[in-house]
């Protein structure tokens, strides 16, 4: 096939995501180590990124059998995911973009063979190029990213909330979240797997086995062996150690809507984290949701610096022995009140708040 035609598949799975990235050679490489000739032609007919099998019937010559056998290697692969609507029920398969989409599902497996050390060394060679097309248009990118949902809500550590918020907003607890669902899955971290694969290691040494996946996510994620099924009270204690290496709650709700279901908790930690890692890389703006912030009691802080180096957005510093909190970028994670020795942290609820913070920008050599 040719250059152009590669170019068009490219093309039609960045349309697909959520945030722009540059048709460049190290993508159309990415996807020539994914897929095959015959799976990008295929990809060609997502005009839009969500077909059902009838729209997709409308779009090719082939049968029905032919169809429903290359989207299960598709979606065996993480190109697509399927699942049914419960307005429509009937399938929907949904093309994936770079990121989020394509990354994180080569990565929830685990597999550390050859073929997903290049694709990782090609990921690394994506973003680099993002950083670059980003930077190189900053005003415009923050802009756009201004338009867009926040990506993401955090969650606190529910026991370091002041005594009688956690009733306030019930949501915002997290065995209340779990407790939600029957469907639960949990995964590879897909961030830190990653960065074992290009040689940097988490600098916390935590665990990778903690992402979690819900609901039709799960299902699918269980079904693709992307995952495997955990009970609530499993995936409860997961969370917990996770809260002991200082990782950070990241709640992914289903179209970035805070009012619908949960589709994935991931479990992040501020030096392999693709999103806290984007915005450290000049890439994209960190944009949360919280509904906390934390604050220090000066009576109580002895100004031993345990917050400080904690803190996965690095927030906090020490002012004459006491650690003081920068509130705009505070995204109310728990991580600095979990860790106190002193306990002189703890969260206040502010009631839901966006929190956008602008990328530094990144000089040029």
């Amino acid at each position: 096939m040719t250059d152009k035609f590669w170019y068009k598949v490219a093309r039609t799975i960045v349309k697909a995501g959520v945030f722009p990235f540059p048709v460049s050679e190290a993508l159309i490489e990415l996807l020539q180590n994914l897929i095959s000739e015959d799976q990008a032609k295929f990809l060609l007919i997502f005009k839009k990124p969500s077909l059902t099998l009838e729209q997709i019937k409308e779009r090719t010559e082939m049968d029905e059998d032919s169809i429903l056998k290359i989207l299960d290697i598709l979606m065996y692969n993480g190109i697509i995911i399927g699942a049914k609507s419960r307005s429509m029920g009937v399938m929907v398969y949904r093309l994936m973009g770079p990121f989020p989409g394509i990354f994180e599902y080569t990565n929830l497996r685990g597999e550390t063979d050859e073929k997903h050390i290049k694709l990782a060394k090609l990921f690394e060679k994506l973003f680099s190029e993002r950083t670059k097309l980003n930077q190189a248009n900053y005003e415009t990118m923050i802009n756009t990213f201004k338009n867009l949902p926040p990506t993401d809500r955090t969650l606190p550590v529910e026991k370091e909330v002041e005594v009688g918020t956690e009733t306030v907003m019930p949501f915002e607890d997290i065995k209340k979240y779990v407790e939600e669902y029957d469907d639960i899955a949990v995964a590879h971290c897909y961030c830190r797997h990653h960065k074992d694969l290009v040689n940097d290691p988490c600098k916390l040494g935590a665990p990778k086995n903690n992402c979690f996946l819900f609901d039709k996510s799960a299902q699918f994620a269980i079904e693709k062996e992307f995952g495997h099924r955990v009970s609530r009270e499993e995936a409860i204690k997961i969370f917990r150690e996770a809260e002991d290496y200082g990782l950070v709650h990241k709640v992914f709700h289903v179209h970035s809507d805070p009012n619908r279901g949960i589709e994935a908790i991931c479990n992040c930690c501020k030096c392999c984290c693709g999103i806290i890692g984007m915005y450290r890389g000049g890439i994209m703006p960190l944009h949360t949701i919280s509904s906390y912030i934390a604050e220090v009691n000066e009576e109580s802080c002895v100004g031993c610096g345990t917050c400080v180096q904690m803190c996965p957005m690095e927030t906090i510093e020490l002012d004459d022995t006491i650690a003081v909190i920068n509130e705009e970028k505070c995204i109310g994670c728990g991580v600095c009140a979990h860790h106190c020795p002193e306990e002189a942290i703890h969260l206040r609820r502010t009631g839901p708040r966006e929190v956008f913070i602008p990328p530094a920008i990144i000089k040029s050599n």
